[in-house]
Parts: C-alpha cells; sequence; structure tokens
C-alpha cells in the first residue's frame, strides 16, 4: 500500500503543472482518473517527437512529453463540453476525494464542474485550480504560459551571463520551471488539505498561480532585492552571495566549485596551491571575495586552465570542497549514485515490453512509492472506469455519440 492508497484523484489538467501534481500523487498511491478529451486527449501527446519506440524500434504516437507526467494514472476520455459528459465527470467527483484543473479561470462554471458546484455535491471535496495568474486580480482571465511567467516573475533577470560578456542576456531554465515548481506546491498544499480533513471533515478551494509560485521561489534573489533596493542581475553560473561559487574552465572542460565558508576557501587554495589567496587581504571573508568578485575569479580562471577538470575535482573534493564536473543527460544518467538510487526504472507498455522512465525522489521506508502503471494510453480505461457508474449498454451508446472514447 502507499501512503495515498485510498484517495481517488480527478485529473482535469492537461500539458504539465496539472499532470506533474497528478503523477506525484499518483506515486504515492493515490488512484488518479485522467480525463482526456476524446481523439486527441492532453495537448501533450502530440508534442513529439521523440517518440517512444516500440519493441521493433519503430515510432509510436506516444510523445515522450507526455510520458514525463503521467504513469500510475488511468485515462478516460470525456467530452466535458456535452451535458452528458458533465454528467458523468459530476459522478466522478462525487466519489473522489480530490480534483485537479487548469482550466482558465471562471471557465468550467458554465460546465457546472467549477469547486461551487462540485463541492454541493461533495462537501469532501479537496478542489485544486491552477491557472498562471490565480483566480482573483487583474490578470485572473489571461492564460499562464511557463515561458512568459518566467519572464514576469523575474526569474529570467537573474538567470544568463551578464548582458557585456558572451552569450549574455536573459535565459529561461532548461525545463518548465514555473510549471514543475507549481506541482509540487500543489501536491503539498493538496495534501494539507486532506490532513485538515480528517478534523472538519470538509473539503477547500486551493488556488494556485504559477506567478505566484515564480516569485516565491525567488528566495535569497528576492529578499536581497527587499532588504537592499538593489536589483539583483544576472551572475550567469556565479552565485550572487557567495565567492567562489561558480562554474569554471579547465584545460579540458569545465567543472563547478560551490565553495561555501571562509574554512572552505582556505582549503580550497591551499588544495590548488594558491595557498597565499587565503590570506590576501582581499579575499580573506566570504564579503571581501564578493567585493573583490572580478580580481579572485580572474586568478582562479587563469589558474584552472593548467590542468584537467578531473584533476582539480580530484584534489579539491579529497579536501571536502563541494566539486563536481558537469554532465550531460547521458552521463547523469550513467550516475552510479542515481543507479543505486533506482531512478531509471523499467514499466511494462502495452507497446512496448520495457519503457525507461524516470523514477521518483521520494524514497519512503513504510509505504514507498510503486510503479503500477506506464503512462496510459487515450481513453485506455474508460470503459474500466466508467463501467463502476454505467451500464454497459449506455457506455457504448456514449461511445457511438463521441461522448467518450
Amino acid at each position: 500500500m502507499g501512503a495515498l492508497t485510498g484517495i481517488r484523484v480527478l485529473d482535469l489538467s492537461r500539458v504539465l503543472a496539472g499532470p506533474w501534481c497528478g503523477q506525484i500523487l499518483a506515486d504515492l498511491g493515490a488512484e488518479v482518473i485522467k480525463v482526456e478529451r476524446p481523439k486527441t486527449g492532453d495537448d501533450t501527446r502530440m508534442w513529439g517527437p521523440p517518440w517512444m519506440k516500440n519493441d521493433q524500434g519503430e515510432n509510436t504516437r506516444e510523445a515522450a512529453y507526455y510520458q514525463s507526467a503521467n504513469r500510475n494514472k488511468m485515462s478516460v476520455a470525456i467530452d466535458i463540453s456535452t451535458p452528458e459528459g458533465q454528467e458523468l465527470v459530476k459522478a466522478l467527483a462525487a466519489d473522489s476525494d480530490v480534483v485537479i484543473e487548469n482550466y482558465k479561470a471562471g471557465s468550467l462554471k458554465k460546465y457546472g464542474l467549477d469547486y461551487d458546484s462540485l463541492s454541493a455535491i461533495n462537501p469532501k471535496l479537496v478542489y485544486c485550480s491552477i491557472t498562471g495568474f490565480g483566480q482573483t486580480g487583474p490578470r485572473a482571465p489571461e492564460p499562464g504560459y511557463d515561458f512568459i511567467i518566467q519572464g514576469m516573475g523575474g526569474l529570467m533577470s537573474v538567470t544568463g551571463e551578464k548582458d557585456d560578456l558572451p552569450g549574455g542576456g536573459p535565459q529561461k531554465v532548461g525545463v518548465a520551471f514555473a510549471d514543475l515548481t507549481t506541482g509540487l506546491y500543489s501536491t503539498i498544499a493538496i495534501q494539507a488539505a486532506l490532513l485538515n480533513r480528517h478534523v472538519t471533515g470538509l473539503g477547500q478551494h486551493i488556488d494556485m498561480a504559477l506567478l505566484d509560485v515564480q516569485v516565491a521561489l525567488l528566495a535569497n534573489q528576492g529578499m536581497n532585492y527587499l532588504a537592499s533596493g538593489k536589483i539583483p542581475g544576472r551572475y550567469g553560473n556565479a552565485h550572487a552571495n557567495i565567492v567562489p561559487y561558480q562554474v569554471f574552465r579547465a584545460a579540458d572542460q569545465d567543472f563547478i566549485i560551490a565553495c561555501g565558508n571562509d574554512k572552505q576557501f582556505v582549503a580550497l587554495s591551499a588544495a590548488i596551491g594558491l595557498a597565499h589567496l587565503a590570506q590576501d587581504p582581499r579575499f580573506m571573508t566570504n564579503a571581501l571575495r564578493i567585493q573583490h568578485r572580478a580580481e579572485i575569479t580572474d586568478l582562479l580562471a587563469k589558474h584552472f586552465l593548467t590542468n584537467t577538470a578531473k584533476h582539480w575535482v580530484d584534489v579539491i573534493h579529497a579536501v571536502k570542497v563541494p566539486v563536481g564536473l558537469i554532465n550531460n543527460l547521458e552521463q547523469a544518467f550513467q550516475e552510479p549514485q542515481l543507479q543505486a538510487r533506482d531512478m531509471l526504472v523499467e514499466i511494462p507498455h502495452p507497446l512496448k515490453e520495457k519503457l525507461t522512465v524516470i523514477g521518483s525522489p521520494m524514497k519512503l521506508s513504510r509505504t514507498p512509492v510503486e510503479y503500477r502503471n506506464p503512462p496510459p494510453m487515450l481513453g485506455e480505461h474508460t470503459d474500466q472506469v466508467l463501467s463502476q457508474w454505467v451500464d454497459e449498454e449506455k457506455i457504448q451508446q456514449l461511445k457511438q455519440q463521441g461522448i467518450i472514447g
């Protein structure tokens, strides 16, 4: 049994933030029923290539993007724009603990699938709405996109190389950061609401906004600005508050040093053969190193070009200063530590005997994550799920009408 076994989640969301939340809950044991549009399904089903290959090495029409966020779920294809489809979703919601949706604010009200409508049917329902800008405020009606949110929320202003250096300028994060972290915050909020329901017997509406989450995650950069009034800039791969804490180029490739305090700087300086740097009045404390960032960075950068990255990583690691190489994804997935932690797992798929997916990082001692099902094919579980509420004759009739698939 998983930690959330016995919890039923009705996932009306698509693309990433909502599905990511649903996948986490499913990994923890919840029964997650994903409702998709007949014929087309979740938008990300078509976001290929790359596509999953079958056992013959041929491309299927199962997009890798979709598969990243939908394992352990059941797919039910329902046209919620029809009255019959709406009644089916209401029946599912009446017997569910959680609803996740990421439609534009207020747009589900016309279908009778908004929080007020469904909580009237099921007062214990925890209903999580995920939007770009939330349910209130002047931008509430607008759609939200991760890329736009990374820009609006300030993240891109502190991500990327300095404008005056090659490749300088704002950069987005290499994955949909606002979407993924909103999925994580939504999972936390849902579990908190479920715990509260044990006390009160009542569910509640959770209002999650990508922009809110993005601003919350400005963390030290946000507080640096609030404390100083100084707008932070981009430091590339350097750190705003710690020096040296960045990428350096060795003779053959780049590597990372994350020197977090003055004691580590003394050890680092000795390990690389520049012990005198720790006694230099410009560099004796982190505050001084920040003040003289350009000088210390230039000295170190020139020195590291004299040997290989592996050499520097080995000698620095030996004195317990955080250091490491920069892996591409192939190298990352081959990392023995990840293999030991079961971060790549194989799940049987209807079109492939062994589908490799990225595992869950959650390691629970008594209720471990289980990989019960692969990311479902569109409508794979329509009959299985709806048969709990609708007889076979009605299911076939709804299929003929195109209301379910």
